[in-house]
């Protein structure tokens, strides 16, 4: 924590999922006071930010998490050592433990779960500095608001902190490697938030190859862009969000022969490594580096030392991308579903014939789902709409258990509300919408 104490939580709590949503918030109320609120006829006269406030008012959500860590931890007998965890000796007898702190100590245990996380990707030759290049861990705190901002990665930290400070003011510049948007989801979502996202001011360029990072009182981008044309940007900060590393440096693991496979420590489908004794979670292993699937994990992981059997489905783990509007999604895309040859139904909704999306004033964006051709049963459900992060639990839901699309059609859904849009687009895959 800034005044020096044990920061419980990682990465999720501390300089990633939390702050970074209270600054989502906190600039979406800038940005609706001064330009969505006149439309509800309320007048806001004499507008201003007040960064220090609102980076002040994301610290105190921050420290809120670590206290209610330190409570669980409190409540439920758990002891934490404040320092760097390092193997000395593992073997089928139990493990040995070096934490190296304020005061080193030693400790042994039978069982050992590996949660060292990860950590950002540098670009090579452009160390973060955190002043003028940037981790998602500086992009949270700088202290005034760029006029020219560069993000390196349209990936999802790169849209959350593009969309933050483009609402405060910034111009902002997205270059991204890859020659399609959004490349993990559904190609229609993705194109919907292209069209959505441009129109709001973020610049985003595809098919970027950046060849030269210099700094001096600002940030010099050189880049050949998709048509292999030399291009040269000046920012006056960059924040480069290109993927996160396993955190495995340090744990010594050639030392006690703990097996690493492309970085990460490598584990079966129980989470269990090549030791006696030594499970690994989140990050630092195989599958998608989001909070909720490590948290599943570790609940997994518990479970199974004290003799139980849980079971963690990687395709009903929800992903989110918490920009405006939001974008969520659950199951296959439809572009894998024709790679891999699946016959099957697909059913879109806009929210733009949704009464409640029309009362909140939001209406961009809409839901799909994708079922089984023959059996009906969900296969994926994919959102980009006001408030999906929320909305896409039920699709999880529906998929655990087995679902069809006609299932969630035939369900009563409140009305007015958005969750009518997930009705109706699954009563689509049938071609039985109600409302469009």
């Amino acid at each position: 924590t800034p005044d020096g104490k044990p920061a419980l939580g990682g990465t999720c709590t501390n300089i990633g999922c939390i702050p970074s949503k209270a600054l989502l918030q906190s600039s979406e109320n800038f940005e609706q006071a001064g330009h969505g609120f006149a439309e509800h006829g309320v007048r806001v006269k004499g507008l201003e930010l007040d960064l220090a406030q609102m980076l002040k008012r994301k610290d105190q959500v921050v420290k809120s998490s670590n206290d209610g860590v330190v409570y669980l931890f409190k409540k439920n007998k758990v002891a934490f050592f404040h320092g760097r965890g390092s193997f000395v000796k593992a073997g089928a007898d139990g493990c040995e433990i070096a934490v190296a702190g304020a005061q080193n100590e030693t400790l042994t245990a039978k069982k050992v779960i590996i949660a060292t996380g990860s950590s950002p990707r540098a670009l090579s030759g452009a160390a973060f500095d955190e002043k003028l290049i940037l981790s998602n861990d500086g992009a949270l705190a700088i202290p005034e608001v760029p006029k020219r901002l560069g993000v390196i990665g349209a990936g999802v930290i790169g849209l959350e902190m593009g969309s933050v400070w483009r609402r405060l003011g910034s111009e902002v510049t997205i270059l991204e490697a890859l020659p399609v948007f959004l490349g993990a989801a559904d190609e229609q979502i993705a194109r919907e938030a292209w069209k959505v996202f441009s129109k709001q001011g973020l610049k985003i360029q595809l098919g970027v190859k950046i060849t030269a990072v210099r700094t001096k009182k600002d940030v010099t981008v050189e880049y050949a862009d998709a048509q292999d044309k030399e291009q040269s940007a000046v920012f006056d900060r960059l924040i480069v969000s290109i993927g996160r590393i396993a955190n495995t440096e340090g744990l010594n693991a050639e030392g006690v022969g703990l097996k690493l496979e492309r970085g990460f420590v490598a584990v079966d489908e129980q989470c269990r490594t090549n030791l006696a004794g030594v499970w690994a979670i989140g990050d630092v292993v195989r599958g998608p580096m989001l909070a909720h699937k490590a948290e599943e994990e570790g609940v997994a992981v518990a479970e199974r030392i004290a003799g139980q059997k849980p079971h963690v489905d990687f395709n009903t783990i929800p992903w989110v991308i918490y920009t405006t509007p939001e974008i969520a999604w659950v199951g296959k895309t439809e572009q894998q579903l024709k790679a891999e040859g699946v016959a099957y139904r697909a059913g879109t909704f806009p929210f733009m014939a949704n009464a409640r999306a029309r009362a909140l004033g939001d209406t961009s964006g809409l839901v799909k789902f994708v079922a089984d051709a023959k059996t009906d049963a969900i296969l994926g459900v994919h959102i980009i709409g006001a408030f999906a992060s929320e909305l896409i639990a039920e699709a999880v839901v529906a998929m655990e258990f087995r679902a069809s699309s006609e299932d969630i059609g035939m369900i009563c859904h409140a009305h007015p509300s958005l969750s009518e849009a997930m009705k109706d687009a699954a009563l689509a895959v049938d071609k039985r919408a109600l409302n469009i």
